[in-house]
């Protein structure tokens, strides 16, 4: 391929896919195809777009100061979670091709799409904070929060929405915390997997720099877009943006 259209197209394909992914966490629907047509092999997609998925996370940091200060030990609870879930995921996917997970993968997708809906019943106010979350109701989230860290590690595609969508049901939180929250734990857990990848997996790294670039401009506009839409409405949208996300998944895995 022409060696400037290259990199216009992978960084036109990274400010899409961190746009998404900081505001709902699917950047899998812009990137991962693209990487495949562009004749990357499905798990070396996968952690490409890992990596990429780095510079997401530190302009939605930088973005979402406000949010992840105002929550600092639930940030650092969650993340410490995902992160842990995060390592095992990134072992085993040493072990186990992360492409036999590629038939799982539509339903989590929906589960999640689903888990959005739900929680789009109920509305926090935006100052809201989640530290009230106690007893068997923690437990439960942090050990959901250490299973999409796991599928972070072992395939990675949708997990932020996945993660999103249980941080918005479980915590009492707004929307903009909760996607505040989920992005910085899905970066930290993107670090450590690709510090495994790195060793185990081939990464392209000069599709990286390109992708990385768009995505943190993207990045960065996200989370300022999340704060001035109404809560209800990004839920919804996610919500059903997810379905049809979980059926592109399921077209590739079981039809294509």
């Amino acid at each position: 391929m022409n060696p400037i259209l290259l990199p216009l197209i992978l960084l036109v394909t990274g400010l899409a896919g961190g746009l998404l992914s900081s505001m709902a966490g699917m950047a899998s629907l812009i990137v991962y195809p693209v990487l495949l047509a562009l004749g990357v092999s499905p798990v070396s997609a996968n952690v490409t777009n890992t990596a990429a998925m780095i510079f997401t996370g530190v302009g939605a940091g930088l973005s979402s100061a406000k949010e992840l200060r105002a929550n600092r030990r639930l940030m650092f609870a969650v993340t410490g979670y995902a992160v842990a879930g995060g390592i095992v995921g990134a072992i085993i996917l040493a072990l186990a091709p992360g492409s036999t997970f590629e038939k799982v993968v539509p339903f989590l997708i929906a589960i999640a799409g689903g888990l959005m809906l739900w929680s789009a019943r109920r509305t926090q106010p935006a100052g809201a904070k989640g530290h009230q979350v106690t007893g068997w109701k923690l437990v439960g989230r942090n050990a959901v929060v250490f299973l999409v860290g796991l599928y972070i590690g072992y395939f990675g595609a949708a997990a932020g929405i996945v993660m999103l969508a249980i941080l918005s049901l479980t915590l009492p939180v707004s929307f903009a915390v909760a996607n505040a929250l989920k992005n910085f734990a899905t970066f930290l857990t993107n670090i450590v997997s690709l510090i495994i990848y790195a060793f185990t997996t081939k990464v392209y790294w000069l599709m990286v720099l390109p992708l990385g670039i768009g995505m943190f401009i993207g990045g960065y506009i996200g989370p300022m877009v999340v704060r001035r839409v109404p809560q209800r409405a990004i839920r919804i949208a996610v919500g059903l943006a997810a379905f049809g996300l979980a059926a592109y998944f399921f077209y590739t895995a079981y039809l294509a």
